[in-house]
């Protein structure tokens, strides 16, 4: 797969079929954040928004290491600059790490994480902004940032009680120690434990059974499962379902879906 123009050297960026692929690249650093890896990830979170022909994404990395968070050497030593390009995003889009970084502004369609090695502090945190998470039986997570003495500020204070149950997140916040991907499974923070070294692939056969459903439909019940949590009275949270609900039913793809079950054969949708 040829990489986009998007791409950084800390950030693959590639296009396979109606999926994209986003490939953190800094393997020499386990990873850890970088502005060249937070450009790659705003830019194609943003492009995954604007393509129409790309229905959904998937978050992997190279190297034995998914992601170590925030570079730690680095901010002690005060060595990590910021490209002109990156400074210049940032003071048009103030907010844009938090944008790469799956806090704020996610993007509209499903996120799909692949992960192999260790997942530490936000490595575990951005898995909080994306949907569907595959990792591998030696992967590690954890939000350690209590550890280092630092405040987990991608948001897992907020989303992790709301993904996990209370007591579990709050034992992995407080304590900042490693769990296991066995343990993640239990928890419930991921969808599945795979071989290593085949989560990628794993992801990419969820990938294709996402692209092979109505994209407004997919996109419907993304915007729900985000919006729509348990904080909301279930009434006000039925209604809000109801207003996404009708314009998938009115779309050109629901009727084709319709006719191609009653004549037995695979639905061609168009997104329309």
């Amino acid at each position: 797969m040829p990489e986009l123009a998007i791409s950084t050297k800390n950030c693959l960026v590639e296009q396979q079929g109606n999926v994209l692929i986003v490939t953190l690249n800094r393997p020499e650093a386990k990873n850890a954040f970088s502005p060249e890896m937070l450009l790659g990830m705003y830019k194609a979170w943003r492009l995954l928004d604007e393509r129409d022909d790309l229905y959904c994404a998937i978050l992997t990395a190279n190297g034995d290491t998914f992601c170590a968070g925030m570079d730690l050497k680095a901010g002690a030593e005060g060595k990590q600059r910021a490209t002109e390009e990156f400074k210049a995003l940032m003071a048009e889009v103030p907010n844009v790490h938090w944008q790469a970084l799956l806090r704020d502004n996610r993007p509209c369609k499903p996120l799909i994480l692949a992960v192999e090695g260790y997942a530490l502090a936000g490595g575990t945190e951005i898995l909080q902004g994306t949907d569907i998470r595959v990792g591998a039986e030696d992967a590690i997570f954890g939000v350690t940032e209590v550890a280092r003495g630092l405040y987990p500020m991608s948001g897992s204070t907020i989303r992790l009680r709301r993904q996990i149950p209370y007591c579990l997140a709050a034992e992995m916040l407080l304590c900042g120690e490693h769990i296991t991907a066995r343990q993640a499974l239990d928890f419930g923070l991921i969808n599945k434990v795979v071989p290593a070294g085949t989560s990628l692939e794993v992801a990419k056969d969820y990938a294709r059974k996402i692209c092979s459903n109505g994209p407004l439909a997919v996109q419907a019940v993304v915007k729900s499962l985000r919006e729509h949590q348990e904080c909301m009275p279930e009434e006000q949270a039925m209604q809000a379902s109801d207003a996404l609900a009708g314009p998938v039913f009115a779309s050109a793809d629901a009727r084709e879906g319709m006719r191609a079950f009653k004549e037995k054969r695979p639905a061609r949708f168009t997104g329309s």
